[in-house]
């Protein structure tokens, strides 16, 4: 029988508890929906066969992993034509499926802010997200405005997205346990379908925003060249994790406005 050994350059932990696989996948499926749904890094299908026996909607998986590509053909009998071996962050997600799609995923720890950053890139077909992620990076998409732990991870999923952390999970249900503690979040699609603003320059200020997490926006948004006029304002001398996201928006336009000056 095929055997899947987690390789530790792949970021590979593997859940070995049904029922919190269960609560994920419930976590999930709580908002009816007959969109399809793509699972990332299967790993040894502990999501899948859950999804396999519930859903009556399409679903694929995609995994990087031969190893785990030949378990979950040949131990969970999952078609070959719902398999797609490949890299998530490189693969054309406008051809998995023919609209909208769910996703689910015990998410590489190594490498979930990139796949974040991917499911932003495709918001517009990215519908409900589910995953498994390191809680760090979890309380950081998941906190309010004016969280210590906000990042521009906080502020560029929140503007698309409403976050709802799930639960917690302890290191002792993966194989290998990794040495930090999970949480399940789920991402829903808010009304957001365009912001209010040049959205390639919201991105970029808000990474320019947290450059330097104790400065002020007044030092990490130098490179904009805002008159004084402008800086001198209250705003430019609050930290970048005290702006919610219509702030950002704000920011946003008025520098778009000083470039059409």
């Amino acid at each position: 029988m095929p055997y899947v050994k987690p390789k530790k350059h792949l970021g590979q932990h593997f859940l070995k508890d049904k029922q919190i696989a269960q609560n994920i996948v419930n976590a999930l499926l709580s908002i009816d929906s007959d969109l399809p749904i793509l699972e990332i890094g299967p790993g040894t299908g502990v999501l899948t066969s859950l999804l396999l026996s519930q859903l009556e909607v399409p679903f694929k998986v995609i995994e990087i992993d031969q190893e785990s590509i030949t378990y979950l053909h040949e131990v969970l009998n999952l078609p070959h034509e719902q398999i797609i071996q490949g890299d998530f962050l490189k693969a054309d997600t406008s051809h998995l499926f023919e609209n909208q799609f769910n996703i689910i995923g015990n998410f590489p720890y190594n490498i979930s802010s990139q796949i974040f950053f991917k499911i932003l890139e495709n918001k517009q077909v990215v519908n409900r997200v589910t995953c498994m992620i390191q809680k760090e990076v979890a309380d950081r998409i998941a906190t309010k405005k004016g969280g210590r732990t906000a990042g521009i991870l906080t502020v560029l999923v929140q503007a698309f997205y409403d976050v709802t952390h799930e639960f917690d999970v302890p290191p002792s249900v993966f194989i290998p346990p990794p040495k930090v503690v999970s949480s399940v979040i789920t991402l829903q699609r808010n009304e957001t379908v365009q912001l209010n603003c040049d959205e390639k320059l919201f991105f970029s200020v808000v990474k320019q925003a947290f450059a330097m997490r104790r400065k002020t926006l007044r030092n990490n948004l130098k490179q904009y060249k805002l008159p004084v006029s402008i800086t001198s304002e209250p705003l430019f001398s609050r930290r970048a994790e005290t702006l919610s996201v219509h702030e950002f928006v704000e920011l946003t336009r008025l520098i778009e406005k000083q470039r059409m000056d």
